[in-house]
């Protein structure tokens, strides 16, 4: 029992993640721009609201590679996703670099999200 409640919580619970997956359909030419903007500023801001990247992909084949980016996040829950994703949207500095990165028009079309729960059989618990 000491085992369990060293890994959980005060009520003996093993933690619990919520993974966020991500696919940004991104406008015609406009892949390496967000690129850099993930790479220079978002992962950052992220970190700031308690947003923990696991990773970021790019498809290596074509159509994939000109317009899709990939990426997923871990948040202790649901409810905490929801939160941070609002205090994301309303950091004056994500803002500030979202609207200079889309000075000449948006990069992204369209996100598909969706939360996932790690199997019993995951590496990610």
């Amino acid at each position: 029992m000491l085992a369990l409640s060293r890994l959980g919580g005060s009520d003996g619970k093993l933690p619990h993640h919520v993974y966020e997956l991500r696919l940004y359909h991104v406008k015609e030419g406009k892949i390496d721009a967000l690129k850099a903007r993930f790479g220079n500023h978002t992962d950052s801001i992220f970190k700031r609201h308690n947003m923990k990247s696991i990773g970021y992909w790019s498809p290596e084949d074509a159509p994939g590679s000109q317009n899709l980016f990939v990426y997923i996040l871990e948040h202790p829950s649901r409810q905490d996703a929801e939160e941070n994703w609002a205090a994301f949207q309303a950091d004056a500095e994500w803002q500030k670099v979202k609207a200079e990165s889309e000075a000449n028009g948006p990069l992204v079309d369209h996100v598909d999200r969706y939360f996932m729960d790690p199997t019993s059989f995951s590496t990610l618990q």
